[in-house]
């Protein structure tokens, strides 16, 4: 599915479904992290369950009890209620998501139809209908935005000027494409028979048609198989709320039982047993972490020096607070009951892909890469050992995702895709990672000739761009999956969180294990 070019053509390139982004905000700004404890988890009794989000974003919903502290509850409810604009932020984006995949859907058919019957690239289509007519907004279009919006913005304007470009180009883009997407659905012969989508209840109502495109059926199924990624992500998205938010709730449990045992308040242990141990932070301490971060603040040590010091000296009163509760806990009797979501097994294609290992195999590996990334290099010791381990009841897959702040990815894919055509990928492929830091045209070349390849026809393939469309296919497959670093690896569809050599193989077993074939 072409969704990048079917999101072009709906003209909403401004703004993402899961994550809204305006153009004003273009100043980097020192934030905060905090992570729960660790604690003791049992098996939830048998008990109601809570509500589900109505939005289809949530599997199996919470029980109605989330947790128990020294014989007290802490109820979804509770947890929920506290949680209720994050929440609702959360069903609204997927809601909003599921009204525009049918539009969605149907214009990425419209536009492969479209690109057939001109004997081209869908890319060659956009280029031509889109790219190709939108003019770049001038000096004074951008500074005429400025200062319409003036009052939003929170930076000056040539600190703002290429993102507010960046940003009338997109709407300019997505007006053309609006227009040329409106063209394609008169010519077409379509019936939209539900305007808006919701997630089936059952099995059978995956089968009930949303529109029908030139005697072709958009079914349910359809939209909610393409939207799994996405839900996927809400699902985690709400399981890291509510257990953020269930591990505040039980530390300050475990405080007003302290507090209560001791006969004092909550304000007096805190001043008694946590504030004593909290490190006064100076300006040293600002000054070292400002020299280990400065790439990535904005403004010089001066200017933030205040706000650094305020930050870090919050940082120490937390880890006071995380190490209090923590000796709390290891006192009490703490039962969770909140489960992670279990994560589904997503469709990938692997047609015309390079792959290695046993052409029947168990278990796939499929593994979205990009030849300039670190991370990746690092991980082919590691799938290259496990295949040698496993022998025929592995498969390894590999899929192209370059990302675009590496400037010379793109290319190396393509050339990697140019030496498969001469049945050398696995070759070319090693001598990309082993070079990472030289990857301009001219010197894959030089590793084409060091791989035995034909240079005629190596070149003149990575000159003309022939594989640049199989590349792009990748990276919106990708994008539609909800990759969005590499390596992104995916054992038998299901996405691997940590990139270990230990996690991949525990994911081998499993997968093993679900198939009987250990």
């Amino acid at each position: 599915m072409k969704r990048s070019m079917t999101l072009l053509l709906l003209g909403i390139l401004a703004s993402s479904t899961m994550a809204q982004t305006t153009a004003s905000q273009t100043a980097k700004q020192v934030t905060r992290n905090s992570s729960a404890q660790a604690v003791q988890t049992a098996t939830a009794p048998t008990a109601p369950k809570a509500s589900a989000i109505s939005c289809g974003c949530e599997g199996e919903p919470p029980p109605e009890v989330l947790a128990i502290v020294n014989g007290a509850k802490i109820t979804a409810k509770e947890v929920d209620d506290a949680l209720r604009m994050p929440l609702a932020e959360i069903q609204r984006q997927v809601t909003e998501a599921r009204r525009l995949e049918l539009d969605l859907q149907i214009n990425s058919r419209l536009l492969d139809a479209e690109a057939k019957k001109r004997g081209k690239t869908s890319s060659q289509v956009l280029e031509e209908e889109v790219l190709a007519k939108v003019k770049a907004p001038t000096e004074a279009d951008v500074k005429a935005y400025f200062d319409q919006h003036k009052e939003q913005m929170d930076s000056a304007f040539e600190d703002a000027r290429p993102y507010l470009a960046d940003y009338l180009r997109s709407q300019r883009q997505a007006e053309i494409a609006k227009a040329f997407a409106e063209r394609l659905r008169a010519a077409a012969d379509l019936k939209v028979l539900v305007r808006e989508s919701t997630p089936p209840q059952t099995a059978p109502d995956r089968d009930r048609i949303f529109a029908m495109l030139n005697g072709q059926a958009i079914t349910s199924a359809n939209i909610e198989d393409t939207l799994q990624p996405l839900l996927m992500q809400a699902q985690k998205q709400i399981y890291n709320l509510r257990k953020t938010h269930l591990d505040l709730r039980i530390n300050d449990l475990l405080l007003e039982q302290e507090a209560q045992k001791r006969k004092l308040t909550a304000r007096a242990v805190i001043e008694a047993d946590v504030l004593p141990k909290v490190k006064k932070i100076t300006e040293a301490d600002a000054r070292q972490f400002y020299e280990g971060n400065k790439e990535r603040l904005l403004g010089d040590f001066a200017q933030l020096r205040d706000q650094l010091i305020q930050y870090l000296a919050e940082n120490e009163r937390q880890r006071a607070q995380l190490a209090f509760a923590d000796r709390l806990r290891s006192a009490a009797v703490v039962q969770i009951f909140l489960k992670i979501p279990e994560v589904p097994r997503l469709t990938i294609a692997m047609d015309d892909q390079p792959w290695k290992g046993g052409e029947h195999a168990t278990v796939t590996i499929v593994e979205f890469t990009d030849y300039q990334c670190a991370s990746c290099a690092q991980a082919q010791p590691i799938i290259e050992d496990l295949l040698k381990e496993y022998g025929d009841k592995v498969k390894l897959v590999v899929r192209d995702f370059p990302l675009s702040r590496h400037a010379q990815a793109f290319k190396a894919a393509e050339a990697a895709e140019a030496a498969r055509q001469q049945g050398k990928y696995w070759e070319y492929s090693a001598l990309l990672f082993q070079n990472q830091q030289n990857l301009e045209a001219s010197k894959l070349k030089e590793y084409a000739t060091q791989a035995g390849l034909d240079r005629q026809a190596f070149d003149e393939s990575l000159d003309a761009g022939k594989f640049a469309e199989s590349i792009q296919r990748d990276i919106r497959d990708g994008k539609a999956l909800g990759i969005s670093a590499t390596p992104a690896l995916f054992v038998n569809g299901k996405p691997l969180n940590e990139r270990t050599r230990e996690a991949l193989k525990e994911a081998i077993e499993s997968a093993l294990k679900d198939r009987g074939a250990n």
